[in-house]
């Protein structure tokens, strides 16, 4: 039996004392214990380290693993407002599809009373609308029957940056490509087929990447592997990257800005691509840290380059 003292970790005020804990106990069972005297800190909102700086200690971790006497004490930090992954994605992906699709309706007070409810005459614009609303639709249907997180949750206040990220640049692209101004590209239907198969391709290919992912993780589990190729020849990236989720959905909206030659998606593809580019180095720094069998030629994002 150990006996657990949980100070906070930046004033080092006493908050629980935990007496005879049983040593296979895990750190998910120590927050239930400390959420009994501190109920306004649900196990989500609870960070406990070893050290007041440290790392967060995982749910899984077992006490007597850790590298601690018999009289242990684990630091506290209150991660803030939690709110579940699923319904963070739910809602930015939500948000873009029902925006954009105001803006090709044309409804009231958007372009003036003249153009209220009429349509487009270029096929391009009705196009983009298709490809537009299947991407998030697709991203829908994927958080609620495809995905498996390994977090169960995010702070509350990332939701509100998320969705003026995906919202703003929903409506801002909209109303270009369905201004009753709009011009078609300038090579015209060529140019769109071209750009029509880039985004399809990317398209299968992403789906293909996110069930390769999900056959790697069993329901329930938190267990991490080497994503390697299948036979589906949209999973063969995985030769060359590590996150190829990323480069198929850069992929996609590199086609679409192509597809309608506009500037808003040329910039939300290039503010996407930075943002992809840095949680696919994060994770592919993690996999060369946790396997030491990694593949070397593998690179984050764009094969041999980055």
């Amino acid at each position: 039996m150990k006996h657990y003292e949980i100070l906070d970790a930046k004033t080092r005020e006493k908050l629980c004392f935990l007496d005879k804990v049983e040593p296979h106990a895990t750190i998910a069972e120590i927050k239930n214990l400390f959420t009994k005297t501190h109920p306004q800190w649900y196990p989500a909102r609870q960070s406990l380290r070893l050290d007041p700086k440290g790392k967060s200690l995982k749910d899984e971790d077992v006490l007597q693993k850790l590298p601690v006497g018999t009289t242990a004490t684990l630091y506290f930090r209150d991660l803030g407002a939690q709110i579940s992954w699923v319904t963070v994605f739910l809602t930015e992906y939500a948000g873009p599809l029902f925006i954009y699709l105001l803006f090709y309706f044309r409804v009231p007070f958007i372009y003036g009373h003249k153009y209220d409810f009429t349509s487009s005459r270029h096929t391009v614009v009705h196009l983009a609308c298709i490809c537009h609303s299947f991407h998030y639709i697709k991203r829908l249907l994927e958080t609620l029957f495809v995905h498996r997180f390994s977090h169960g949750t995010m702070p509350l206040r990332n939701i509100f940056k998320n969705c003026t990220y995906y919202w703003g640049f929903a409506a801002w692209m909209a109303y270009y490509i369905n201004h009753p101004l709009y011009t078609p590209p300038t090579y015209g239907a060529q140019q769109v087929k071209l750009a029509l198969a880039i985004f399809v391709i990317c398209q299968l290919g992403n789906f293909s990447i996110h069930m390769a992912l999900r056959d790697l993780r069993p329901a329930g589990s938190k267990t991490r592997k080497i994503p390697y190729p299948t036979k589906n020849p949209f999973t063969w990236l995985f030769l060359l990257v590590s996150c190829p989720n990323y480069t198929y959905e850069v992929g996609s909206w590199i086609g679409f800005a192509i597809m309608t030659q506009c500037l808003p998606v040329a910039l939300f593809s290039l503010v996407g691509f930075t943002q992809m580019t840095i949680w696919a180095k994060g994770k592919h720094r993690s996999y060369l840290k946790e396997f030491r069998d990694y593949p070397p030629l593998r690179m984050p994002i764009i094969p041999f380059l980055l």
